[in-house]
């Protein structure tokens, strides 16, 4: 009863959710971090693709903020993984230009929004998506800026080690 009633929560859970992990199984933050080097390890691998590129760094978003919000998560991850990915995607903000203070759910909200626009073909609805306040170049420069991201190192030194913790049977206390 119990298997059941869990897989009806996530049935009907909201997966564009600002705090929601799209595409993860089971626990979000784990998905996420299992997949981070394919996501956003190197993004030159979606040049011209701006959709994929922004639930990339959606993602990158996502375990910034969950990771050292959670009570579980904060304390199996290394601290120095923590403080990479808040370098990561403070690198990546100022690669898109995005405010420094911005809340995560709202970045999220934009570059999902962004992803679903992209998508459904629908050019206006991705740049309006990314012309809120926390978005300072606007909706068509960040699309622009999605398309052909720099090279961001400490985006990719997070993914791969946020995987690694993830990866680890070892309690982090113990490395």
């Amino acid at each position: 009863m119990l298997a059941l009633s869990l897989m009806a929560g996530c049935a009907t859970a909201d997966p564009s959710a600002p705090g929601a992990y799209l595409g993860g199984a089971g626990d979000p933050v784990r998905g996420a971090a299992l997949n981070a080097p394919f996501q956003f390890g190197d993004l030159r691998n979606q040049r011209g693709q701006p959709g994929r590129a922004a639930l990339s760094l959606a993602q990158l978003e996502y375990l910034a903020d969950a990771v050292p919000n959670s009570g579980y998560w904060q304390n199996q991850v290394l601290g120095t993984t923590t403080l990479q990915l808040k370098l990561g995607r403070d690198e990546a903000r100022k690669a898109l230009g995005i405010r420094p203070d911005a809340a995560p759910a709202a970045v999220m909200a934009g570059l999902r929004g962004a992803a679903r626009a992209l998508e459904a073909q629908d050019q206006a609805g991705a740049r309006n998506a990314l012309s809120t306040p926390d978005f300072t170049l606007g909706g068509a420069a960040t699309l622009q800026r999605l398309a052909d991201l720099p090279p961001l190192p400490q985006a990719a030194a997070a993914a791969g080690q946020i995987n690694n913790d993830v990866m680890s049977p070892m309690d982090v206390f113990s490395r």
